[in-house]
């Protein structure tokens, strides 16, 4: 089991506060699956507006924190020169669920396993869980783009 620090999350992705939504990977095996946890805070920007009198952290949020999962498991599996060269970006969501609401207090903890690899596009299963409960799934599809032609 490899555990990986935010420091170690943060030489994987580019994503800083206010969206970076990954603190900490549980377990890594490279190309295989990550298991990733998100710590949900009342102090999260979000909660401002989504929604102030019964706050409920967004979709759209959980299925990024899984799609940055997916990036560190991507990275992860790559050379140094592989991760320089490129960027890993969101091509398509299919699938989505969404089964429980997840509020402040709730630790999300992402598990993403590779289905398939093909050159630069990578397919992978997702799900996040609070508590061993199922919050939300999907599979995420993403692609390695040129760094320089973002």
């Amino acid at each position: 089991m490899n555990e990986l620090s935010i420091r170690d999350i943060m030489k994987f992705l580019p994503h800083r506060y206010p969206f970076l939504l990954i603190d900490r990977v549980l377990d890594f095996v490279p190309n295989q699956h990550v298991i990733a946890i998100k710590n949900v805070s009342v102090n999260e920007p979000c909660f401002t507006g989504h929604f102030p009198e019964l706050p409920v952290f967004p979709g759209v949020l959980i299925i990024e924190a899984m799609a940055q999962a997916t990036g560190v498991l991507t990275f992860g599996s790559m050379p140094e020169e592989m991760r320089r060269d490129n960027i890993f970006v969101l091509a398509a969501i299919d699938e989505a669920r969404f089964k429980r609401p997840v509020t402040p207090g709730d630790t999300l903890t992402i598990k993403v396993t590779i289905i398939k690899k093909a050159r630069h596009i990578w397919k992978f299963a997702t799900e996040a869980r609070v508590n061993e409960e199922l919050a939300c799934s999907a599979q995420i599809i993403g692609a390695l783009a040129p760094r320089d032609k973002m």
